[in-house]
């Protein structure tokens, strides 16, 4: 029986060779390379890498000084690291619900939550940009400017996603953050990338990301001096040799990510019991394909696992999780969006070394497994 796997990480002639020449102990500037053609490819004035991206967001807040106390905006509906990385700090994650149509944050809640709650503690929001599929972002910037709060995009399902034609990172945010092995969707190797055009942010996050460490330049090299209090979240030079050959596809595996969605929707558009996502946003990169399922969706995905296909949620609302519900005692419905979604949405594979069988064989088993739902 054929079998779908939800992702397939890719390795070909560059990646092999870029490796290669690390291993031979040529080319060893790998890491600095890699944020070099990271920025070019973004649009950005810098780029950061880091071992992985929830480092990528943990020195966001580490660069932003997030103190014990503060507080950060983010959706309900994310990824455990977005409110893991804040509580580190004994910082205080705040859940806004989410758009019915996207699954991103609801921007008229969000606004109306910095309307009624001003203050210093308040530092920044955190918006995790769903399948690739941005919010609206001009209006996210000028509600920061209102309000005087940090703009951090978790763009873990957004690398080369587009929004008004200029890539995700070259948009206006104060700091982006990026994950070459998204949840769900691991990679071979692990790495993340922090980008910022602020001189003063970036400038923060470097001298962080090494400790804190100082040296001067004409002293022996083995002297430094520690200024501050930070981590280690280099990325290794392995990893940045097989990420940089990853870069030079991405636009390429968006297109095929984009003709992969272009036929399941096609397939799948009257399908009994599921609603396919909005095909009419062209810059939607369809990292994540969405469905909904109406109506007893872990049954559907255990079918279609039965089947050979499977599948993913994205994502569980965060309030449902044991830690934030006791430390915050939030309740099943105070987020009733989130928890709408979550009970319907199912993530098909889709991935650019998907074959057309592969495609075909997916469309199928979602078919027939729909005709059993009453």
């Amino acid at each position: 029986m054929m079998k779908v796997a939800f992702s397939r990480y890719e390795s070909g002639r560059e990646e092999h060779g870029n490796v290669a020449d690390v291993l031979d102990g040529e080319n060893l500037n790998q890491v600095s390379k890699l944020e070099e053609e990271f920025a070019a490819y973004i649009g950005c004035k810098y780029a950061l890498a880091t071992s992985h991206g929830t480092s990528a967001l943990h020195l966001a807040m580490l660069a932003l000084d997030l103190k014990r106390g503060d507080k950060v905006v983010c959706s309900v509906n994310a990824f455990p690291n977005v409110a893991e990385v804040v509580r580190h700090f004994d910082a205080e994650p705040v859940f806004v619900d989410i758009e019915a149509n996207n699954y991103n944050i609801n921007l008229d809640l969000l606004e109306a939550y910095l309307e009624d709650n001003q203050s210093k503690k308040l530092k920044a929001v955190i918006v995790t940009h769903i399948a690739g599929v941005s919010v609206d972002l001009d209006r996210l910037y000028s509600i920061a400017k209102i309000y005087n709060v940090k703009i951090v995009e978790d763009a873990s399902e957004a690398l080369g996603a587009l929004y008004r034609g200029k890539k995700i990172g070259s948009t206006g945010g104060h700091i982006t953050c990026f994950n070459f092995s998204p949840h769900l969707k691991k990679n071979v190797c692990n790495g993340g990338m922090l980008v910022s055009d602020d001189d003063e942010i970036i400038e923060r996050a470097k001298l962080l990301s090494n400790h804190a460490i100082v040296r001067d330049e004409d002293a022996l090299e083995y002297i430094y001096d520690v200024v501050d209090i930070g981590n280690d979240y280099s990325m290794g030079e392995l990893n940045a040799a097989y990420l940089r050959a990853q870069l030079v596809k991405q636009d390429s595996n968006i297109k095929r990510q984009q003709d992969i969605a272009k036929v399941y929707s096609d397939t799948l558009a009257s399908t009994e019991h599921v609603t396919i996502p909005n095909m009419n946003n062209e810059e939607h990169p369809f990292s994540l394909y969405i469905i909904k399922v109406d109506k007893n969706r872990d049954s559907f995905a255990l079918e279609l696992k039965k089947a050979g296909v499977e599948c993913g949620v994205h994502y569980i609302p965060l309030h449902l999780l044991s830690y934030y519900k006791s430390k915050y005692s939030l309740k099943i419905n105070n987020y009733p969006i989130a928890l709408q979604s979550f009970q319907q949405v199912l993530s098909l594979p889709i991935y650019a070394s998907m074959s057309d069988e592969e495609v075909k064989f997916v469309c199928q088993k979602v078919k027939q497994i729909a005709k059993t739902r009453v």
